[in-house]
């Protein structure tokens, strides 16, 4: 069955109006916390029980807050790479209620764009 248009050009069916199920509430945090190496990155867990991720050069962090980050409105994940001389970093943040998938789907992106940088010869 389609509607039909009511002037705009616009047109649907039936069946792309039937409501769709979402993901909804936070999920597993391990989902996110398991793609960091104790190689590569410093985890600590504070007094408040946030998680604080970080790569050993600095460069990169994330912050877990389960009850919400101290001074934001329900900011639950917090994710950060700093920039360079000449590109500046960015950031990216998740209410608590985002699904720890989701944040672990952008977290991996994250993650594959990076490379360990070329160590120089020192002279």
């Amino acid at each position: 069955m389609t509607v039909a248009p009511v002037g705009s050009g616009f047109a649907t069916t039936v069946e792309a109006l039937r409501l769709r199920e979402w993901q909804l509430g936070p999920g597993q945090p391990t989902l996110v916390m398991d793609q960091f190496s104790a190689e590569d990155f410093h985890l600590i867990v504070d007094d408040r029980a946030d998680v604080h991720v970080s790569s050993k050069d600095g460069r990169f962090y994330l912050g877990w807050f389960p009850l919400g980050r101290p001074g934001t409105d329900g900011e639950g994940w917090k994710i950060a790479v700093s920039g360079t001389a000449k590109v500046r970093g960015y950031r990216l943040s998740f209410d608590i209620e985002t699904p720890a998938d989701i944040v672990a789907a952008a977290v991996a992106r994250v993650l594959e764009t990076s490379r360990r940088a070329r160590q120089r010869a020192h002279e």
